[in-house]
């Protein structure tokens, strides 16, 4: 382990999100943001309902520069007084993670530095290192738009998969839901707000794999269903949209809670003995508030300690992705110039892929 104070530029560029970070962590373990920079490109590809790899590409080429220096700026410091530069490496859109992985390769070089190439997930996995302190081992449930999956978190870079989805993601299924229902883009917070005034209960959806031991995920089922009741209601009132968005997002997160408690006996024999095992959950989704207040009474039910990032890191950032490299650095661990973007890149690369994909995805 390295015993001295390291100061960390993060670059993300995997979607739609260009973000520099600068952290330091200290001897002793802690994180600290000193800077946080993120530019959304929402605008750019809101008419399209979703993200087109060639304008987020272009986008993260016009705007990482300044991008990064306004990340400086606001840190007070140059790029001398950096211990290294990490990098989102995958997996993600191509084009974009090139974007990232170019420039950094390019301050690493020039500047006589460290890289670090950063699994995306492997950052979401961490955050809770700069956020709460909170070191491995923990229960990871990572929601996002690419992503859903349990993952058990035994050190920074040793992961067992305890399920994931055999389908659509987690946000990929509320993304799809607004779409359907002629709702704004991104789809988790729009079908969020549409359900506050919606009845839960005017429309029973089905609990995809419910009562299947495994801890697995399955939500197209869940969106058929869904699209067979607006097509009936056609036209729909805003009413209709409320109670549809309400029931959908009641079922999904009962449906979710029902997948994760299979997970726990095996959580129970990986946890430290005599524990109470650490629950952590990242990725955008993990911004709804019902989904929040679910997954705290599933911790308080099963006897689990709960955390969950603040929701501006749970979405796309750098500062995780500075965190993540922070950790690597402070183990010694670092990666050559040559190394390689990955459009796909599971936590856990020993796990056999699940029949139906258990989808990778672009956006976490």
């Amino acid at each position: 382990m390295i015993d001295e104070d390291l100061i960390i530029l993060g670059l993300e560029t995997s979607c739609d999100e260009t973000a520099a970070s600068v952290v330091r962590r200290k001897s002793q373990g802690k994180g600290e943001i000193i800077s946080n920079i993120v530019r959304t490109q929402r605008a750019e590809h809101a008419k399209f309902g979703g993200v087109v790899p060639e304008i987020a590409a272009r986008a993260h080429t016009e705007a990482i520069d300044k991008i990064i220096q306004t990340a400086l700026s606001e840190a007070n410091i140059d790029f001398k007084d950096l211990s290294g530069v990490a990098v989102t490496a995958g997996p993600g859109l191509i084009g974009g993670l090139l974007v990232g992985m170019m420039t950094a390769k390019a301050i690493a070089l020039v500047h006589q530095i460290p890289f670090i190439a950063v699994n995306h997930l492997c950052a979401h996995a961490l955050t809770v290192g700069l956020t709460n302190n909170l070191a491995p081992p923990y229960m990871l449930l990572l929601v996002s738009g690419g992503h859903t999956q349990l993952q058990w978190v035994k050190d920074i870079d040793d992961y067992t998969r305890l399920g994931s989805t055999i389908d659509d993601a987690l946000g990929e299924a509320f993304d799809k839901t607004a779409k359907l229902l002629g709702l704004g883009f991104p789809g988790g917070p729009e079908v969020e707000k549409w359900a506050e005034k919606g009845d839960p209960h005017r429309f029973d959806l089905p609990r995809p794999l419910k009562g299947k031991p495994e801890a697995n995920f399955s939500f197209s089922g869940l969106k058929t269903a869904l699209r067979q009741q607006a097509e009936k209601l056609t036209p729909l009132n805003n009413k209709d949209i409320s109670d549809l968005c309400a029931s959908f997002q009641y079922a999904l997160i009962d449906n979710l809670m029902e997948r994760i408690e299979k997970a726990c006996p095996k959580v129970k024999q990986l946890a430290p003995a005599n524990s109470k095992p650490n629950f952590v959950v990242a990725g955008g989704v993990a911004a709804n508030k019902p989904l929040r207040e679910a997954l705290s009474d599933f911790a308080d039910q099963h006897e689990m300690t709960l955390t969950i990032p603040p929701a501006n890191l749970c979405t796309d950032n750098a500062a995780m992705i500075a965190w993540a490299g922070a950790e690597y650095l402070s183990r010694g661990i670092s990666h050559p110039l040559d190394y390689t973007a990955k459009s796909r890149w599971p936590l856990d690369q020993k796990a056999p892929a699940l029949i139906g994909g258990g989808k990778a995805g672009v956006k976490a």
